[in-house]
């Protein structure tokens, strides 16, 4: 590594551990605190109504969730295509106890992290059970075991009385050392609540990622056989990568319910666990960065639809529902566009933006 972290135009490691670290250069560091700085700041400089902190909001929940899907696509290559059952996993933890208790529990309003933290648990618990198949299991076969999860989860949902057979379950108000949070500063409490989660989120997989479990991820992802050769039990991590899917999975439902105060069905249905799975694909597949970028383009494609097809609206003939054929249509061509052009995902762009930054004004 070059003696002043500055200037170096490129990364040269002397140990293991220089290999490791979080921040490969100082530059790195300045970056991200800079980001972070920012992403606290803005709103004290910046008003934006309800319905766009809102969809900020929204993505910072998928967010979230899709950490924990990359460490189980991603990273270790298990391909899951019922994500949204896990995130609803954690929802009803927190609807379930609302209902049994009272939405005006005071573990439900108080000690609303402590709920999060048990929604990612139990999250966690149904993880690992529907990894098991991943020990027999691989590729499509896999794919119809998750996909038989999601069909599982909906089914119970929306026949049991006890979950009020997929109705909205409410969810009271939760209260801070300012007093109970009100309507008006709602959606900018859960803001600040959905980032400091997604900061602990995001470095707890990063710091994964530099241990011996997280280069078993991507062992068992290259060749697992070769990762059994070399000592590794790819069971183990195939089970524990489903694991730590449905963790993060679960917290990103139990603060989706705090968020719209209520948990339903229609938020955690088999299209929400393809738009995870699309979120994964476009942001780039076995990255850190990916995450983010996945959740912020497919959601803010889907707001900028429903935009256009309400200005297209005055233009066309009565009766016609362009909405409804603009998201698919554009969900899927994006997908398609990507797979073709940019497999691995917006990542990738970022990726030649900092090397270009990092090499400059050198070519090669």
């Amino acid at each position: 590594m070059s003696a002043n972290r500055w200037l170096a135009t490129g990364n040269y490691f002397t140990t293991y551990k220089e290999e490791q670290r979080i921040f490969f250069t100082a530059l790195d560091r300045l970056i991200c605190a800079f980001f972070l700085t920012a992403l606290f700041i803005w709103p004290f400089f910046i008003e934006l109504d309800s319905k766009d902190m809102l969809v900020i909001d929204n993505i910072l929940v998928a967010v979230i969730a899709i950490l924990g899907l990359n460490l189980v696509t991603g990273f270790a290559g298990l391909i899951s295509v019922g994500h949204a059952a896990f995130v609803g996993v954690g929802a009803y933890t927190v609807a379930c106890l609302s209902r049994v208790i009272g939405d005006q529990h005071v573990l439900i309003t108080h000690a609303w992290p402590l709920m999060i933290m048990l929604s990612g648990c139990v999250g966690a618990i149904f993880g690992g059970i529907v990894g098991l198949p991943a020990l027999r299991l691989k590729h499509l076969y896999l794919v119809m075991a998750t996909l038989s999860f999601q069909m599982i989860f909906e089914w119970t949902i929306g026949f049991m009385n006890f979950f009020n057979q997929g109705q909205t379950i409410f969810v009271g108000r939760v209260f801070w050392f300012t007093g109970q949070v009100g309507r008006k500063e709602h959606y900018l409490f859960w803001y600040y609540a959905l980032l400091v989660a997604v900061v602990l989120c995001a470095f707890a997989v990063r710091n994964l990622l530099r241990t011996r479990h997280g280069r078993c991820l991507v062992a068992v992802r290259d060749n697992d056989r070769a990762a059994d050769a070399m000592g590794m039990h790819p069971g183990f991590t195939k089970v524990y990568a489903f694991a730590l899917a449905g963790f993060f999975a679960g917290i990103a439902g139990a603060m989706h319910a705090y968020l719209y105060r209520g948990v339903g069905m229609e938020s955690f249905t088999l299209h929400h666990s393809i738009q995870y799975l699309a979120m994964t694909i476009v942001g780039g597949l076995g990255s850190l960065s990916g995450s983010f970028f996945g959740p912020a383009a497919i959601m803010m494609l889907d707001l900028q639809v429903e935009k256009l097809a309400e200005w297209a609206v005055h233009f066309l003939p009565p009766g016609m529902n362009l909405a409804t054929a603009l998201r698919p249509l554009s969900f899927g061509l994006v997908i398609v566009l990507f797979l073709m052009f940019e497999p691995r995902g917006i990542a990738n762009w970022w990726r030649i933006l900092r090397s270009y930054v990092k090499l400059w004004p050198f070519r090669y």
